[in-house]
């Protein structure tokens, strides 16, 4: 039998070598952004070959908790001001990195061939029975629509009626299936629902929906992160969002 004799340096480098993974860059973003950041993805992992973008989409507060738990994310992309603002004064995010990059409307949507809900006014109507909203203790959509309700006075009459979703997504489900008869969306996500839902209403807001991110504190890809930034922010993010329904910021 030949025996088989290894240089001893070429053993060494074999068996010292350790084995090379390819780079992770994890994305936690607003639900909302579901789409638009989803045709980012192979525009970035071509600019950075071995480089994999993986999402985390949800509402924006359960993102928010799951960062200062400790959660692995590189950048924190969120659907308000105030979850960003939650996020630097807890040392959660580069403050430096934080960078505004997209604006959206809030609208009234209905089942397509729905009741005709024209205005805020409308949904005190009797036959409007059920009114979706996110959740506005955890979800931007609902503190958004909280406070059009609110300044309208109605906040407190409609109460009974409303239907709370954890995320802008499960209130557009609601109104998709005609589960509830109108309810609070960002314009981009009555787009996405295509031929399912009609917009009725938009809402006029004191503050307007933007969209802030930034590279996360604990980020172990600091320049794969600020890279997604630049991506984001750049012709190529922008041309990405407003096909997607979304305005510059």
């Amino acid at each position: 039998m030949r025996r088989i004799i290894i240089p001893l340096a070429l053993a060494m480098l074999v068996f010292s070598t350790p084995l090379l993974h390819a780079a992770e860059l994890i994305v936690s973003a607003g639900a909302s952004l579901t789409e638009a950041f989803e045709d980012l993805k192979p525009l970035f992992e071509h600019a950075h070959p071995g480089v994999t973008v993986r999402y985390n989409f949800a509402a924006t507060g359960p993102l928010l908790a799951q960062l200062a738990q400790g959660a692995p994310v590189d950048v924190f992309a969120s659907a308000d001001q105030k979850s960003m603002d939650e996020a630097v004064a807890k040392n959660l995010v580069d403050s430096g990195s934080r960078v505004n990059f997209a604006r959206n409307e809030l609208v009234i949507a209905t089942p397509v061939g729905g009741k005709a809900v024209a205005s805020l006014a409308d949904l005190s109507r009797p036959d409007v029975q059920r009114i979706g909203i996110g959740n506005p203790d955890s979800v931007p959509v609902g503190r958004y629509s909280k406070a059009a309700l609110e300044k309208a006075g109605l906040w407190e009459p409609l109460n009974a009626k409303l239907i709370m979703g954890e995320s802008v997504r499960q209130v557009l489900d609601y109104i998709a299936r005609g589960e509830v008869d109108a309810g609070f969306v960002y314009a981009t996500d009555a787009k996405k629902a295509g031929d399912k839902v009609a917009v009725t209403a938009v809402i006029p807001l004191d503050k307007p929906v933007s969209y802030p991110l930034a590279v996360t504190s604990g980020t172990k890809s600091k320049e794969l992160a600020r890279a997604f930034v630049e991506l984001v922010t750049g012709p190529q993010g922008q041309k990405a969002l407003a096909a997607r329904g979304f305005v510059s910021p």
